[in-house]
């Protein structure tokens, strides 16, 4: 997989070596550690669940041109399954359109939040991706952030994530990985590995641009996949 796409923050090498290095190299390793090893078996088990923030009468943060964020959390999500079944590995979404699953008059954020989690919690060995878009009241705050749920797992797979969002997206900003606060209720309430990616701010101009077109949406998507490999492979320092 090759992508190619001129932006203000040009992907760069640590793309392509993800792309073309790690993702095949990661495939291989998964392959052989199902012939000859248990925990390796178990760890082929995982179902990444693919979380798109927001959905139907909830739209989430809005850009200024009226673009929703739910809509673009769903097109990376959709992306990111596409890849991710490309690649061989289990997934499921919390959402495959425009809809919540509480939708309607009687919209819940709270009861939808709720079930999202028990899909989340019922799938088999789960390792979580939930996607979401920043917003902030004035225009200069840009970039992509990474944000993990209370544990080892989360914290390990969260900055392995950010660190290839701002290597390959946004080499200047300096935003780390964090901990999600308690307010985040599906992070709060999940028993696995858990983040939440936001890809960048629907307030800010030039992230806007990028976040609407298909191929920046693609390359956001390759890179949680490659990250989420990564991680599964244990091919990482910390």
């Amino acid at each position: 997989m090759f992508i190619t796409y001129k932006l203000k923050r040009p992907l760069r090498g640590p793309l392509i070596i993800l792309l073309l290095t790690v993702i095949p190299v990661v495939v291989l390793l998964s392959l052989h550690g199902r012939m000859t090893n248990t925990a390796a078996q178990a760890d082929a088990a995982m179902t990444l669940v693919i979380d798109p923030g927001h959905g139907g009468i909830d739209g989430g943060a809005q850009g200024a041109d009226g673009s929703k964020e739910s809509d673009i959390n769903l097109a990376i999500a959709l992306k990111l399954r596409a890849i991710a079944e490309f690649y061989g590995q289990d997934n499921i979404m919390t959402r495959q359109d425009d809809s919540t699953k509480s939708d309607g008059e009687t919209y819940s954020e709270h009861r939808d939040l709720v079930c999202r989690t028990e899909i989340i919690n019922s799938a088999r060995n789960p390792v979580l991706v939930s996607i979401h878009q920043n917003c902030y009241p004035t225009g200069q705050p840009s970039g992509p952030q990474v944000m993990y749920a209370a544990n080892q797992d989360s914290e390990i797979l969260g900055k392995i994530m950010h660190q290839n969002m701002i290597n390959s997206l946004d080499p200047g900003n300096r935003r780390v990985a964090e901990p999600a606060s308690k307010g985040l209720y599906i992070l709060s309430h999940v028993s696995c590995p858990a983040v939440l990616v936001e890809c960048g701010f629907m307030s800010n101009f030039s992230d806007m641009e990028h976040l609407k077109e298909p191929a920046y949406q693609t390359a956001v998507a390759a890179i949680l996949m490659g990250s989420y490999l990564q991680y599964r492979a244990g091919t990482f320092s910390t």
